[in-house]
């Protein structure tokens, strides 16, 4: 016989026969332990008289219809006993385990914007409730993000996502308009119903050419057929309306970035521009971690009932 089934079947039967070793010290009885693994008397004795063959030992002491340990015996149930029980509690372990949430780590991919506007209080609120969680945050460019997620380095991310690939899966859950920003002192800054012609004529601080925001503010003007005057590019929300501060130009930025500490004037651009959305994105049939449900629960309490894909391997 193969010896991987030798050792399958010596296990199988070594199971049962330290279930009815315990099952007798426990109602100490051989009958009864019988009767609890839906057996007959002889078998659970063979399997004891098997047991005892096995380790070289006795294992009871038997006077007429009773048994006692012997010292050896005591020893074995004291080793069993906790196997046998762990093993009868393996589901109900098993599913407390897998829902814990109370340690662990948790691996995050999101930009800059994300990270200092949209998470901070998010962030504050999970590490109060879960305490024991290490979250990290891996602030990447976009693409860099997507590697990270399709080699599972990262649990998910949290951002903003316009061409989605077929193998990752994003569920927008914020929204924020695109924003003009201006110094405080600047001509536009009071000026009501602004449009892209009063704007035109101004210099402009926008991210590096190759991101998003660039190339859509230019297809804004060209389809009005106006120039559009870019002075400085430069890469993060927190820079660039630094800049506008400082009164080197003004720009178009999404509005997950303006605060009240702020010292611009901001107006909408919706007339112009579509919303930009922020939300979840992983890897499509990636299945999330209780800690990740958890995290993602804090953005929206309702996420998981709306949508039932996200952490179904879906």
């Amino acid at each position: 016989m193969n010896t991987s089934i030798n050792r399958h079947y010596y296990k199988h039967n070594l199971l049962q026969q330290l279930r009815g070793f315990c099952y007798a010290v426990q109602t100490g009885s051989i009958s009864r332990a019988a009767e609890k693994m839906f057996l007959s008397q002889p078998s659970v004795s063979l399997q004891i008289q098997a047991l005892e063959r096995e380790l070289g030992v006795t294992l009871f002491e038997r006077r007429g219809p009773k048994i006692r340990l012997t010292p050896e015996g005591q020893t074995l149930y004291e080793m069993a006993l906790p196997l046998l029980e762990g093993l009868d509690n393996l589901p109900e372990t098993f599913m407390a385990r897998r829902d814990s949430i109370e340690t662990g780590e948790l691996n995050i991919t999101a930009g800059e914007a994300t990270i200092l506007y949209l998470l901070p209080d998010i962030v504050k609120r999970f590490c109060a409730a879960h305490p024991g969680i290490r979250v990290r945050f891996h602030n990447v460019p976009g693409r860099e993000g997507l590697r990270l997620m399709r080699d599972d380095a990262v649990d998910f991310a949290v951002g903003s996502f316009r061409d989605v690939p077929d193998d990752i899966t994003y569920q927008p859950i914020y929204a924020f308009d695109q924003m003009l920003i201006t110094p405080t002192e600047h001509p536009l800054a009071n000026k009501p119903d602004i449009t892209l012609a009063d704007i035109s004529g101004y210099e402009f601080i926008l991210p590096p050419r190759g991101l998003n925001t660039l190339s859509m503010v230019e297809l804004a003007f060209q389809e009005q057929g106006l120039s559009l005057n870019v002075r400085l590019e430069a890469g993060g929300w927190a820079v660039i309306k630094h800049y506008v501060e400082m009164g080197l130009g003004i720009s178009i930025v999404s509005g997950i970035c303006i605060t009240p500490e702020d010292r611009v004037a901001a107006h909408s651009l919706n007339r112009y521009f579509p919303r930009r959305t922020y939300g979840v994105v992983m890897r499509r049939g990636k299945f999330l971690t209780p800690q990740a449900k958890r995290f993602i629960e804090f953005i929206d309490p309702n996420f998981f009932i709306l949508d039932q894909t996200f952490g179904e391997g879906g």
